[in-house]
Order: structure tokens, then sequence, then C-alpha cells
């Protein structure tokens, strides 16, 4: 159902109309949906979403997102483009489309963006944010939407650890056996810790990341924090470059995609109402 292309900006569609394209901000939970990325069974988020805009638009729509995210995983501001010859105001693109989508998945904004947009393409970095509740009894309200650890953390530990990973590293250590990117090499900027009553906020800020890689350096911080680990084991895991080295993989409840960062010229949204529901 999806393009990674998708029809040309530049071009027309059948009927002689000139496209345009259109970026979209989309929030949703993931726990119900097979990740992004659209497979036959129809049942992931650029399915749903595909599936919405072509009823809104009553024609072929195909997307493409910043970052696909995997099964469980959650976005606040996921961003896609499309091409279209559709001329409709930015707020009609946002209601109508969500009309027809699940109430898990939501349009947040729209905007038109230049011919040579592309979502994935031109992303200056990502944003990923990791929820976890710090409690001996599991969450019951919060399930499917944060990690959990029973044990106490140690929140000095996981930031020392931390400390390790930021910079540009071969992450091979923290890389699915699934990963299809072409290099195990890539940029943390940074890492931030913060402790909110109950609940821990992780962020890891980047150019861009391989498949898992958030979920496994959640592993390894949660076995440092909880004192299973020296804060100093984190080296020794980045340097193997080797999966077997790394704590599993941990949970997706508690992850969200917070979305991209593009150049200022296209004028698009990096927060969402979405993003101010957690503690």
């Amino acid at each position: 159902m999806s393009s990674e292309a998708g029809p040309s900006p530049t071009g027309d569609d059948p009927a002689g109309r000139p496209l345009q394209r259109i970026a979209l901000g989309v929030a949703y939970r993931g726990e119900a949906y097979h990740g992004w990325q659209s497979q036959p069974g129809g049942q992931t988020v650029q399915d749903h979403l595909e599936q919405a805009l072509v009823q809104f638009a009553a024609q072929p729509v195909h997307t493409v997102c910043a970052g696909r995210t995997d099964t469980g995983v959650h976005a606040l501001n996921q961003v896609v483009h499309f091409d279209t010859p559709l001329a409709r105001d930015a707020f009609s693109w946002v209601r109508g489309t969500n009309r027809y989508l699940p109430p898990d998945i939501a349009v947040q904004w729209c905007r038109e963006v230049p011919a040579h947009f592309h979502a994935r393409k031109l992303a200056r970095g990502r944003r990923y944010r990791y929820w976890l509740l710090e409690s001996p009894v599991r969450p019951a309200i919060e399930r499917g939407g944060c990690g959990w650890s029973f044990r106490p953390l140690d929140a000095q530990a996981m930031r020392t650890a931390a400390a390790h990973l930021v910079g540009e590293h071969d992450f091979s250590s923290f890389r699915s056996s699934e990963c299809q990117a072409a290099s195990p090499v890539k940029q943390l900027h940074a890492i931030h810790i913060e402790r909110r009553g109950a609940y821990w906020r992780f962020e890891f800020d980047g150019v861009a990341f391989l498949h898992h890689m958030v979920r496994n350096i959640m592993g390894c911080l949660v076995a440092v924090g909880a004192g299973t680990r020296a804060p100093d084991w984190m080296a020794e895991v980045l340097a193997a470059r080797s999966r077997d080295a790394a704590a599993p993989t941990f949970a997706p409840d508690g992850l969200y995609f917070l979305g991209p960062r593009y150049d200022a010229e296209f004028g698009l949204p990096t927060h969402t109402a979405a993003m101010d529901w957690m503690p």
C-alpha cells in the first residue's frame, strides 16, 4: 500500500492536475499495531493512516514517514509526507483524516511543504523518550504506556553509564539482528535522565537510530540503575560491538518517538499537545 518515493511532486496526476506535497504530524499509541510500516495483514499505523486519507481524499495516497516504529512503540509527533492534487485547507486535512482514524491514532497538524521536502531524508535529527515506572507493583492504569522496574534505580549511576554513549560510535552492541541500516555507526547528541515522582523520563537525542537501539540501551541503563552492573560496564558493552554483550531488549511499552527535526525553512512543529500528558 505504501511507496517510499510516492508520485513525483513536480509532475501531474493522471487527470493532469499539478501535485502538491503535504506534511502531517501524527500521534498514536502503538500497542494495538504491528509497528508503523505497512504489512499484508493491514494492522499497522501506516495502513490505518493511508486508509483514512483515501477515504477523505477519495483517491490513493502513499505516505513516507520520518522514522519507523516497532510493534508496541508510540509516537507523539511522527512526521509523514504525501503528494496530492487536492487543494484543501490544512485544518480540513487534519479534521477530515481524523474522522476516519481509530481513536488511538490522530493527525495533530498539517502543512504544505516544498516539492523537495522528504520526511525521512531531510530529518536533521530524531528524538525518543522512554517513560518508566519504578514501583514494587506493576502498572495498571499506565499499562502499555510505560515501562516498569520493580527495583529502585540510581540516577547518578545511570547518568554516568549514559555518558559513555554520547557522541559518534559503532552501536553494534545495541543493534537488532533484523536491523537493515547500512552502517552501525550513529551519533547520539544527548541522553537526559530525570525522575518525576515514581516515574523516570529518559530522553534520547540523535541523528538517527538503529533498529531496537533505544530499547537495548534502556535494558543496559536499567541494569546499571538497579545495581546489577557498574556504570563503566556500558563502555565495555559499547566497545564489544556485539549484541551478546548487552542486556536483553527492554519492553516497547514506554517508548515514544517524539519526532524529527528539520531545517527552519520548512516551518514544521516540533511540539504537539500529546507531548504534555506524561508526568
